[in-house]
């Protein structure tokens, strides 16, 4: 029986999948799998990178940095502390990467153009 991406399916699948998950590279999909719970909603991001195993996604990218000078940013003479200002702290997200076995993907979404 078809997958749906032209290659075999069920027990005697052979790998193809890693194939045509590279072509996807850089691109935004949605990957659904076997689980259930909140990973079953499936897993949003941009394809990282594949090998024979596994997938990796990008799901949540960090920010980039506030001041490429380093702590000569800081201060500005008492704003954004004390009242005079907004106070933002620091970020602390770095974001977060998914590796997903390809043995318990069970679809791929992405954008047809």
């Amino acid at each position: 029986m078809a997958n749906g991406f032209g290659y075999g399916g069920g027990s005697n699948f052979t790998g193809n999948f890693f194939d045509l998950l590279s072509n996807f590279i850089g691109e935004t999909v949605t990957i659904f799998t076997t689980s259930g719970g909140d990973s079953g909603s499936g897993f949003t991001g941009v394809i990282l990178s594949v090998n024979p195993c596994f997938v990796r996604l990008v799901t949540h990218i960090g920010p980039a940095p506030g001041c490429a000078l380093g702590n000569a940013c800081d201060g500005y003479g008492g704003y954004g502390m004390g009242g005079y200002g907004v106070a933002h702290g620091q970020v602390r997200t770095v974001g977060s990467v998914t590796d997903i076995p390809l043995d318990r993907i069970v679809a791929v979404v992405s954008n047809a153009v």
